[in-house]
């Protein structure tokens, strides 16, 4: 059998509709490496990104994908006692909310403007908090292309809906003092920038327009974006057995249904937002079905199983 980490990257991999086979290959092994630098760390304090909103949607709001990854996540650093502070933009701040609402204990949220100027600001208050962070997160959180403009799939300007949240991990003249991973499925997001160009302008349809600029020091590429944030957090718990059993608390089915129906009901999260049609409220992710999802977390959790 294959090391649990190793099989849990091939299972978040795992192709669901367009042929990523190519970008998750460049970034086998940042799984592995993202979860030692949180596991080894003496007292972290995780950062996560997440949001993108759809304007071309009913009602206009933030895509399902990415608000599950951040609630998996945030639930299990609560309970194995690290702080955690999750990040967002207006437009998105509903329904990241929601999701706060629903976890087993606090975290700090910030909400910034679409302005560059209240992400840069944010970035000085983290930095100079008496807890900074040590790590930072993006998940399913689109990022600024070639022109300087974030672009959906599509090729759509979204920059006037978009604060550009690169810019807490990297900007001209500014280094970051936090480790940061990137989590996506499509090479428009955060940390996507770390792929050779000519990979996403040959395998992403528009590719050339929408290819992030954006990298990160750990790049993980899952069929959906939440499934790299679940495969993240079974990789810490791989590593950090005396934390597994926190960490996995409310990794299970019935906390993947909470969150979302809290994203959907409450933050009016939508999905299935295409060109030819509107994205809905609905209790899908990606496309997909809940129980696709709860699969992805329970076959984790098996590997898990069997490597303890």
């Amino acid at each position: 059998m294959a090391p649990p980490i190793t099989e849990i990257e091939r299972i978040v991999g795992r192709k669901v509709r367009r042929d990523i086979s190519r970008l998750v290959a460049f970034a086998q092994g940042n799984l592995e490496r993202a979860a030692q630098s949180i596991a080894d760390h003496p007292s972290p304090h995780i950062g996560i990104v997440c949001g993108f909103f759809v304007r071309h949607a009913e009602p206009p709001s933030p895509e399902t994908d990415g608000l599950n990854g951040m609630g998996q996540l945030a639930a299990g650093f609560i309970e194995a006692g690290i702080p955690v502070t999750v990040i967002t933009d207006a437009p998105c701040a509903k329904a990241v909310w929601a999701v706060t609402g629903v976890l087993p204990g606090r975290v700090a949220l910030e909400v910034v403007s679409v302005d560059s100027d209240a992400v840069r600001s944010l970035r000085g208050r983290l930095e100079s908090a008496e807890q900074p962070l040590t790590h930072l997160i993006a998940i399913e959180r689109c990022s600024l292309g070639a022109d300087g403009r974030a672009h959906r799939e599509h090729g759509w300007d979204i920059s006037d809906d978009t604060a550009p949240l690169d810019y807490l991990f990297e900007d001209d003249g500014w280094s970051s003092p936090w480790t940061t991973i990137g989590i996506g499925d499509g090479g428009n997001e955060i940390g996507m920038g770390l792929l050779p160009r000519e990979i996403v302008e040959e395998d992403i349809p528009n590719g050339a327009l929408v290819a992030a600029r954006t990298g990160a020091d750990h790049l993980i590429v899952s069929g959906v974006a939440n499934w790299g944030a679940y495969g993240l957090l079974g990789a810490v718990a791989s590593l950090r057995p005396d934390l597994a059993p926190c960490l996995l608390k409310h990794f299970h089915a019935q906390s993947e249904h909470d969150v979302l129906t809290a994203a959907v009901t409450i933050g009016q999260a939508i999905d299935d937002s295409r060109v030819d049609r509107l994205g809905q409220l609905q209790m899908t992710i990606d496309r997909l079905p809940l129980d696709d999802h709860v699969e992805i977390i329970e076959s984790i959790t098996a590997v898990l199983s069997q490597s303890s």
